[in-house]
């Protein structure tokens, strides 16, 4: 990764947010990247989570009339921000993953609409973005090398600090617990390549001394028969003793597990919702799942949507405004879901064409209504006297 800011005048202790791939220290046996982060289940699986919950969001345009929202036609940008190639939830998916691995997404204002606001962003990779941060603002901004105005960068921000005008990355802070786990995994791999076996000595206890040529040529017989699991046959002259492996070697398996644990805590994702061991914990349930998800949005993913929601409102004019709809988050209780309209319909919060609409269900029709008076009858209608009609039998 190249360098992406260069901080000027702020003193040699402030750390590069998000540093060259050079500046990368190595963690156990393995380098810490962006990329090589990717190598964590962990790392994967809540960035995978975030982006497919959030780009998979209902989003929707209002605009405030005397403090009620009302609803409008979305514009150009929201229907597709980045063009005809990428679709909405593409684009809302591949600058979530980046904001919450680097802390920043960043893209180029390609084109505008009538009133000066972004029509189309094409999206930058984030080493591709080489910043100049002085006195806490940015000065300069190069894409590839090139000059940029900073009114033509869309960037949007993660977790901040002050005086710093860019998002902190996580992946760098976490790159302890990613150089750990990648550092077991790779014990892991050189230990089963090698057949299981821990290194040792291969003795011969007949000579004193041994032709260089007649050593190395027992250690590739011997190597060559435990590697493919076979037996090693020799006479009384050879004797090998393993090496004691430490015990903290082969915990290889708790070392991984307890580092997916952790990232988990820097990627603000509950660690049960990546499959991680509870620890005795009951598992959830179809009956609390509700909850469950609930808590997930409100301590969890709520201020993440919040920015978002932000940063696409201020790409449209004042009063008009984004929202996402969480309540989508929640729909996976099809009882709880039909126990609430029904409670807003009686309770003349919602009409029944609205609480249809949520269920993305058409009003209904005078044949529909006409059907449900003859199934259960309707509380509604005035008993009318039974008075024969004149031709007709009573």
């Amino acid at each position: 990764m190249s360098l992406l800011f260069n901080k000027r005048g702020l003193g040699d202790t402030n750390n590069e947010l998000i540093p060259r791939r050079s500046n990368w220290q190595k963690y156990g046996s393995e380098f810490v990247t962006t990329e090589s982060s990717l190598r964590m289940s962990g790392v994967w699986a809540c960035l995978r989570l975030r982006s497919n919950l959030i780009s998979s969001l209902p989003m929707k345009t209002y605009r405030d009339i005397n403090g009620l929202p009302v609803e409008q036609i979305p514009t150009p940008f929201l229907r597709s921000p980045g063009g005809s190639d990428m679709t909405r939830e593409e684009w809302i998916s591949a600058t979530q993953v980046d904001i919450d691995r680097v802390g920043n997404a960043f893209g180029i204002i390609r084109v505008r609409d009538a009133y000066g606001f972004p029509a189309l962003v094409e999206l930058v990779p984030y080493d591709q973005i080489h910043m100049t941060v002085s006195d806490g603002r940015i000065k300069e901004i190069r894409v590839g090398g090139k000059l940029v105005d900073k009114a033509d960068l869309w960037h949007e921000k993660g977790l901040t600090t002050p005086g710093n005008p860019v998002g902190l990355s996580p992946i760098y802070y976490a790159a302890n617990s990613i150089g750990a786990y990648l550092s077991a995994q790779q014990f892991a791999l050189d230990w089963f390549g090698s057949g299981a076996h821990p290194s040792g000595t291969l003795r011969n206890t007949v000579l004193a001394q041994l032709d260089p040529d007649v050593a190395q040529h027992a250690k590739d017989r011997f190597k060559s028969a435990v590697a493919s699991r076979e037996i090693f046959v020799t006479g009384k002259d050879w004797e090998y003793s393993g090496e004691v492996v430490d015990a903290a070697q082969t915990a290889f398996l708790e070392e991984m597990n307890y580092g997916i644990a952790d990232i988990a805590r820097f990627f603000d994702v509950p660690k049960d919702m990546i499959g991680v061991d509870s620890q005795g914990k009951g598992a959830i349930t179809y009956a609390n799942i509700t909850q469950r998800n609930l808590d997930f949005l409100v301590l969890h993913l709520g201020p993440a949507i919040k920015r978002r929601e932000s940063a696409l409102s201020n790409a449209l004019p004042r009063p008009r405004y984004v929202k996402f709809n969480t309540d989508a988050l929640l729909r996976m209780d099809p009882a709880g879901v039909t126990a609430n309209l029904n409670a807003q319909v009686s309770g003349r919060l919602l009409a029944p064409s609205e609480a249809r609409g949520y269920l993305d269900r058409a009003p209904l029709t005078e044949a529909q209504m006409a059907e449900f008076d003859r199934l259960f009858g309707t509380a509604n209608a005035q008993s009318q006297p039974l008075t024969p009609i004149q031709g007709e039998p009573a």
